[in-house]
């Protein structure tokens, strides 16, 4: 009875304690109600005093401030302030720059769904999207990627004319001085949309719209400055450019070793206080066609004549210099990675500019670091993110159309459980990376500068797309490795370098500022925290400190009892209101890891303080944790803006997996590696007590993802999605509407392809080429004329998509490629194959296999062999209602075919409009075939005889060229996907 009332009031002492922590009460409530709890345990069990003694001290010690202040307070405080390392007026500016949104929420641990569902999706205005459907469409047909990149090395003259006058180099510029004032998304769409047509264009107009002196001088320039340079670049008339990075500075901007120092000189023929500049800047995009160029240096007073002598060094500050100012040298021409848009270098040594020239005016000197974080971080969270989505949307479209058309062993590649690895994982990525536009432009939106979000978005969406055109690579190969204007994935693949390198190298992003920039501006003290330990004032922050100190620890322990919970029972059910079946589990799973993010963010900030900073490989694991639970709130706000159909919850799906197994494999690696060994075993038993609890995507989702990869319209309006969001076209002489035009058609003919290709690959037809079984499919009955047309035409299209370019000798020009098997060239493939095996047979003696066996392209060779899907020997889909000509039997199909048993076969013989379709275009194609040697009907034989008096070589040269039937046989065909159908048709 005793140990019983013991393990009770013990079990109260710990449960009030997780309360406390769980319900966030502050350190004076929450040491009353255990003081409480430790009095009345007492009376049920004295022994529960083991426990209870421990924390009742503890709560005197928080409750009693001198005692609380001189064993833990000064402690602590002498402790960081030791460990921290010292903060640089450039490290507070960049740490402090920006603002924070949604992943403020996550990383606090307790994500506010209520807020999350209020956002407004992000959609475009009339005016956006008419500008995208005219204006950029209008721009992208003018674009040839291959020209620009492989021939002109620029864009032409006309396009550059065309970007100028219609105010892409304006995006961002408010109306009032002649720009267009486009939100955030609809920047994204229009340079998304660009960039699936021509890369060097999107990256021509993204430079000005992002990190650019427009930006700057909107939100810091003088009205002055707006008034002279704004109107200039709405119009095209100014084509600006930025010099941040150079010779020695590239990652670490803040160590630019360019100059201004202050002095007297002369400008425009009068004397004054100005700055004498000498700068280096490489790799600045635009530079060698820019008319304006801005500046970051670091600005020195050496003499003081700022008025304040105390003050000799202000730190980096911008500045907008006309390029034709005197000593300003526009040099020549990088070569970034083959793309060959505008980049170059510009140098200039003691070259004197007027103050006012700084950005913002004098008041603005030394907060030039502030300046580009913030303006940094805007074009951050939109032109690269759009240029990753684009690339990896029109991969998704590109790759899904190879990957049904292009065959091997006798079925479409895509239908490989290898290869659907790679495109599950293509699907699943590129919906993730469209989801993530539009949170982040949801965010971008709503105002601000959110550095940490649109971090992430430069990061995760350039490494994204990296895995997603890597994959297509490996799909599509040979077709994607011999470069040529036919070539529809090298573009994007050479340009994965860029897109990793710029705006941040990637390594240096996910290592570093991510997390570094999030402890900052998500933790809801820790700023404020480091302010106070490096103050000068050490009583005064002392005081403040102690109030600071025990709210983060309140916090620090109600995240880590929320982790403890949902450890055991799951995490919270809070979710947006519109969550359902499909979604709410993972608003769990997001409120139960964000939990467990917090409480092991601050055991890191806690115990490894300033050794945090370099512990880049920790680091780069908490930004995973951090960046994936954004992502994954991201897709489910796409998916609960989307169709919501099984295929496109089926890429929510496999993307959510995903990124839950991203975030626990993070986790799980940052237990085992980080330093306090103790510390991360208990952390790691609060967060994971039972182990791994998410797994990769299975064999089967990624089979079934695999296979809607490949299909198009109801079947997956995730791809008919797509086709909206770039430059989507079905021109066969196009590079990328070339695999188009070839899949859409096999869509529209792909039952009577697949019944074909299967009686095909059986053996059933005879012959050593394509059109020769077209042609002894066609005089079996087993097809008719118009889908031997059919056939014949798409084979055509096929053959064509999967070529690859040549070149002369020294690779200077692509030579035009010839397709045999195009409607003028089919007759030349036919061959005697057939006729010299039948007259080999016949002059044996021995009766053909096709006599044997039923002309039913359908029908088995022998009673015991499986057909359709059944049969192990093919991969080809099922049939749905296609009825070939000897399958048809209703009274309008029987009255469709001639009965050539009660007709005149001499008449119809001459008219062409009554001839059976087939027999039709036996004629056409007989050169190289005996046409009688399946008839029996000697009526047929008279027909045949009739057609042998003609040259068959020119009737079947004419015929194939010119396929038509006469217009006056069927008066209701109509074209549809670029092949003639009948209404009546059943394919």
């Amino acid at each position: 009875m005793a140990i019983g009332l013991f393990i009770l009031a013990v079990i109260i002492q710990l449960a009030v304690v997780l309360a406390i922590f769980l319900l966030s009460l502050s350190r004076v409530t929450g040491s009353v109600v255990a003081l409480v709890t430790i009095i009345v345990t007492a009376i049920i069990s004295p022994w529960s005093l083991l426990l209870g003694i421990p924390i009742a001290l503890l709560c005197l010690v928080l409750l009693v401030t001198p005692i609380r202040q001189s064993l833990i307070t000064k402690p602590v405080y002498k402790a960081l302030g030791g460990a921290m390392p010292s903060m640089s007026d450039t490290e507070r500016e960049a740490l402090d720059a920006g603002t924070s949104w949604w992943e403020k929420e996550l990383f606090m641990g307790a994500p506010n769904w209520d807020t999350f569902a209020s956002y407004p999706y992000p959609k475009l205005s009339e005016e956006e999207q008419s500008f995208i459907d005219n204006e950029v469409e209008t721009l992208c047909a003018m674009l040839d990627e291959w020209k620009i990149q492989h021939e002109d090395k620029d864009l032409s003259p006309e396009a550059w004319q065309f970007i100028k006058s219609n105010g892409f180099l304006g995006l961002i510029i408010p109306k009032e001085f002649g720009g267009l004032e486009f939100s955030s998304y609809a920047q994204s769409r229009v340079m998304s949309k660009i960039a699936s047509r021509s890369p060097t264009a999107a990256v021509t107009c993204m430079v000005p719209n992002s990190l650019g002196p427009g930006e700057l001088l909107m939100h810091y320039g003088t009205d002055e400055q707006k008034q002279r340079w704004l109107p200039g670049l709405a119009k095209g008339d100014e084509v600006p450019c930025f010099g941040l990075t150079g010779p020695e500075a590239g990652s670490d901007a803040g160590a630019i070793p360019d100059t201004g120092v202050v002095c007297y000189g002369m400008h425009e023929g009068e004397q004054m206080l100005g700055l004498r500049m000498n700068f280096s800047k490489r790799w600045i995009t635009l530079a060698p066609i820019a008319t304006v160029v801005g500046l970051a240096f670091k600005m020195h007073d050496p003499e003081g004549l700022l008025g304040d002598p105390q003050k000799t060094d202000y730190g980096i500050t911008c500045a907008l210099v006309p390029a034709s100012h005197k000593g300003v040298i526009i040099g020549p021409r990088h070569n970034p990675i083959g793309s060959p848009f505008m980049n170059g270098t510009v140098d200039g040594k003691d070259v004197f500019i007027p103050l006012d020239y700084i950005i913002g005016g004098v008041e603005n000197a030394g907060r030039g670091w502030r300046m580009l974080m913030e303006c940094l971080g805007v074009g951050r969270g939109i032109s690269l993110p759009a240029l990753s989505t684009s690339a990896s949307e029109m991969t998704y479209l590109s790759v899904g159309a190879f990957a049904k058309v292009r065959e091997q062993f006798k079925i479409s590649v895509g239908k490989f459980e290898g290869v659907q690895d790679a495109t599950s994982r293509m699907a699943s990525n590129t919906y993730m990376l469209e989801a993530f536009r539009h949170l982040v432009t949801c965010g971008l939106n709503q105002g601000g500068t959110p550095s940490v979000m649109t971090a992430m978005a430069k990061y995760y969406a350039t490494e994204t797309m990296r895995s997603v055109v890597n994959d297509g690579m490996d799909v599509v190969g040979g077709r994607a490795v011999q470069m040529g204007p036919r070539n529809f994935l090298a573009t994007p693949y050479q340009a994965i370098p860029v897109s990793i390198t710029v705006e941040g190298a990637n390594i240096l992003t996910r290592s570093l500022m991510i997390f570094g920039q999030g402890a900052m501006r998500c933790h809801p003290y820790l700023f404020d925290e480091l302010q106070l330990l490096q103050s000068e004032d050490k009583e005064g922050a002392l005081k403040q400190f102690d109030i600071l100190f025990f709210k983060h620890l309140g916090y620090t322990f109600n995240r880590g009892a929320k982790a403890f919970v949902a450890g055991y029972v799951g995490g919270s059910n809070d979710a947006p209101s519109f969550a359902d079946a499909f979604t709410r589990p993972y608003y769990k799973h997001i409120n139960r890891l964000s939990a467990s993010f917090a409480l092991t963010a601050d055991m890191a900030l806690g115990l490894l303080a300033g050794d945090l900073k370099r512990k880049e490989m920790l680091s780069g694991r908490l930004a995973d944790i951090h960046g994936h639970l954004f992502i994954a709130t991201a897709i489910l706000q796409f998916y609960e803006h989307g169709t919501k159909s099984d295929s496109e919850r089926l890429h929510a799906e496999v993307a959510l997996q995903n990124s839950f197994y991203t975030i626990q494999e993070a986790f799980l690696s940052f237990f085992a590696n980080f330093p306090n060994r103790m510390a991360a075993s208990v952390v790691s038993f609060v967060t994971f007590p039972s182990g791994r609890i998410f797994t990769p995507p299975s064999d089967e989702l990624k089979r079934q993802l695999g296979d809607t990869f490949m299909d198009d319209f109801a079947a997956n309006p995730f791809r008919d999605y797509l086709k909206t969001m770039v430059y989507y076209n079905t021109d066969a002489d196009d590079v990328t509407g070339r695999m188009e035009n070839a899949y859409q058609t096999l869509i529209g003919i792909e039952p009577l392809w697949q019944k074909f290709k299967k009686a095909e690959h059986k053996d059933n037809f005879e012959g050593l080429t394509f059109e020769d079984h077209v042609v002894d499919a066609s005089q079996k009955g087993d097809i008719t004329e118009e889908e031997a047309e059919v056939l014949i035409q798409y084979n055509a299209l096929r053959f064509d998509s999967l070529l690859t370019d040549v070149f002369d000798e020294h690779l200077l020009k692509a030579l035009e490629r010839s397709n045999p098997h195009s409607l003028e060239n089919a007759v030349q493939q036919l061959t005697d194959y057939a006729q010299l095996k039948n007259e080999a047979q016949a002059k044996h003696g021995i009766v053909p296999n096709n006599e044997v066996a039923s002309d039913n392209l359908a029908a088995p060779n022998s009673a015991d062999e499986k057909i359709g899907d059944a049969n192990p020997n093919h991969g080809y889909e099922s049939d749905g209602d296609v009825e070939m000509v000897s399958e048809q039997d209703t009274a309008q199909e029987v009255q469709a075919q001639t009965d050539f048993a009660d007709s005149s076969p001499k008449a119809e013989a001459l008219d062409h409009r009554h001839r059976d379709a087939a027999t039709h275009l036996n004629e056409r194609m007989s050169s190289n075939h005996s046409l009688n040697k399946y008839s029996t009907d000697a009526t047929e034989t008279e027909h045949v005889d009739n057609a042998e008096k003609h040259d068959h070589s020119d009737i079947t040269k004419e015929s194939i060229s010119n396929p038509s039937i006469d217009e006056t046989s069927t008066p209701d065909t109509k074209w549809q996907d670029g092949l003639r159908r009948d209404e009546s048709d059943k394919v």
